[in-house]
């Protein structure tokens, strides 16, 4: 079994829910589908995680010696800025004031903020990302997402804790909802490659609620860590309860290790397979 980009899809199917945009329900004996607040968790968990992705791959192509950084890692329509010669320093990625098609096919504008204190892989650094006018596939992103280096783990890891207080306003009059997150990522591959974002690998523990445009609230709980490759489009591994209003528990298991979009879903005692895109 296998699985999906640095988030999750999450069912609601007949009172399960499934977090991913576009799953596709494999079991055809289950019906009355409502995937609202599935959807919304997965377009906010995906949001706030990539703004890391995209100060990554700024930061791979950056000199100390210059404030101005390529666009060698992320497009020719995108620009991204260095300060150093403020405390903290600040690192500005801007998609344009019109839709700019990135490397991972979502159309971006605007701006990500980042506010920082030092490096990212030293003990202590405490990392802000803000969101000016910030949209992706016409979806506004707005909040703070906060990332602390907690230093090394008993298996001298490195870890960050990750807290995350937002909300989305959905393309096209589809609503508005909220996301509230805490996360712990522990970098168990990579290391050797500091400026090569590409072949880093978390295990992600932690735990989500929000309320979603349906105005329902749902709570979500990482029974296993999830295995995340960067290089991965999916979650390789890990499973996570997924608890919405009114709705019966959902686990989701995102498989062996495997790179690929399959991912199990069981509820009620009845499990079936869904694809995540």
């Amino acid at each position: 079994m296998k699985t999906t980009r640095i988030i999750a899809s999450l069912f609601l199917i007949a009172g399960m829910i499934m977090l991913s945009a576009g799953c596709k329900k494999e079991s055809t004996n289950i019906t009355n589908t409502d995937t609202s607040a599935a959807k919304d968790n997965f377009l906010a968990e995906s949001a706030f995680d990539n703004a890391t992705q995209w100060s990554d791959k700024a930061m791979a192509g950056h000199s100390l010696k210059s404030t101005l950084t390529d666009t060698v890692y992320m497009g020719t329509c995108v620009l991204a800025t260095l300060d150093l010669t403020v405390m903290p320093y600040v690192l500005i990625i801007d998609f344009g004031q019109t839709n700019c098609k990135c490397d991972d096919d979502q159309y971006r504008r605007g701006k990500i903020i980042v506010h920082f204190n030092g490096s990212y892989w030293v003990a202590g650094t405490v990392i802000t990302y803000n969101f000016e006018n910030y949209f992706i596939n016409d979806n506004q992103i707005t909040g703070t997402r906060t990332v602390t280096n907690k230093g090394r783990n008993a298996d001298n890891h490195l870890w960050w804790e990750t807290v995350v207080s937002g909300s989305v306003i959905k393309a096209n009059n589809g609503g508005a909802f909220t996301w509230n997150s805490t996360r712990q990522h522990e970098w168990t591959e990579g290391e050797a490659t500091l400026f090569q974002w590409w072949d880093d690998v978390y295990l992600i523990t932690g735990s989500a609620s929000g309320t979603g445009t349906n105005g329902k609230a749902y709570s979500i709980t990482i029974t296993n860590p999830l295995k995340k490759k960067l290089n991965c489009k999916w979650l390789q591994s890990g499973t996570m309860d997924i608890l919405v209003q009114d709705q019966p528990l959902i686990t989701l298991d995102y498989g062996n290790g495997t790179c690929d979009n399959i991912a199990t879903v069981t509820v009620g005692g009845q499990s079936f397979t869904i694809n995540l895109d």
